[in-house]
């Protein structure tokens, strides 16, 4: 069984291989491609997601895909389908960072932290507060429930906040998918962390920023399409919602002209959520090791994605 795999996991892999695996270390994007054509297993990711997608496109033997990333939005997964590729994700291991995130996000807009920090740079000392808002007493509707969602609602919670996750099933604290667009304007914060898929793609449009509190924030920390960002920057320009804490966009990196980065209210965070921790490269390995025991003695992988539903 080959099987291509980044250098920089080789301390943490190579004492656990199962016997029968032929283990491929690339240090460069290069050596990766030339790795990829013929290999069985592949953890082929790259700090440039393009690239990634590139290596994973030039493997068309690939059978099982481990990857950091949650979220497969640039790869061909009806590519992937036709080979039979089974594809585990990184979902969960940068879970708590990202969280801790969109907590700080709401916090900075809530006391509007990224005035006070350049009111310090200015060496001005206010004798008013630039955000007032406490959390205790809030409302959040979260969307996007699986293992960051959750781990957001109870950092919410935390606060006093009262926490509506929307789930499919609509279980009893929750609201359904067609039930919380007509309860929108209840809330207080929209924290976003769902999957991009074409079902939550523009998930807030110009009708749910409509419907929204005018002093209601999003905060993203899911994926720049789930929001439709030209109504969003309509939206702040004529101050109809509070403000949107963004860590993901859409491109990314968001150009300079883009006329997000001047929206009034809009506080970005460029992405780097889940590169704000130290233990997930660790995490990954730990999984991948555990996944590729799995996949030799053919028992189900741990994070396996549902390519026909994108996550």
């Amino acid at each position: 069984m080959k099987a291509t795999l980044p250098a920089l996991a080789r301390p943490m892999v190579e004492p656990h291989l199962p016997a029968g695996v032929e283990a491929r270390w690339f240090a460069t994007f290069e050596e990766c491609l030339a790795m990829a054509p013929d290999a069985e297993v592949g953890w082929l990711d790259s700090n440039n997601p393009r690239n990634w997608a590139r290596a994973v496109a030039a493997a068309p033997q690939l059978k099982w895909l481990s990857t950091i990333y949650a979220g497969l939005d640039l790869l061909d997964k009806d590519a992937l389908i036709r080979q039979g590729t089974r594809i585990t994700n990184g979902s969960g291991i940068n879970a708590f960072a990202v969280a801790e995130y969109a907590v700080m996000g709401a916090l900075v807009a809530a006391k509007r932290f990224d005035r006070v920090v350049r009111m310090a740079d200015r060496r001005e000392w206010p004798q008013e507060a630039p955000g007032k808002i406490e959390l205790y007493g809030s409302r959040a509707l979260i969307l996007g429930y699986g293992a960051i969602g959750r781990l957001v609602g109870d950092r919410m919670a935390a606060f006093g906040v009262t926490v509506v996750p929307v789930t499919r099933s609509g279980a009893q604290g929750t609201l359904g998918p067609g039930e919380w667009r007509a309860r929108i304007g209840e809330f207080d914060w929209i924290m976003l962390s769902a999957p991009s898929t074409p079902e939550t793609r523009h998930m807030i449009g110009a009708t749910e920023l409509a419907a929204m509190k005018t002093s209601a924030w999003i905060v993203n920390v899911g994926r720049g399409d789930l929001i439709d960002q030209p109504a969003l920057v309509e939206a702040l320009e004529r101050g109809r919602i509070g403000g949107a804490f963004l860590d993901t966009v859409t491109p990314e990196p968001l150009p300079p002209e883009d006329p997000l980065w001047a929206a009034p209210n809009a506080i970005h965070s460029m992405h780097l959520s889940g590169r704000s921790q130290t233990l997930m490269f660790r995490r990954a390995a730990e999984l991948f090791v555990e996944n590729l025991r799995a996949y030799a003695e053919g028992r189900p992988l741990r994070n396996e994605v549902d390519l026909a539903a994108g996550y």
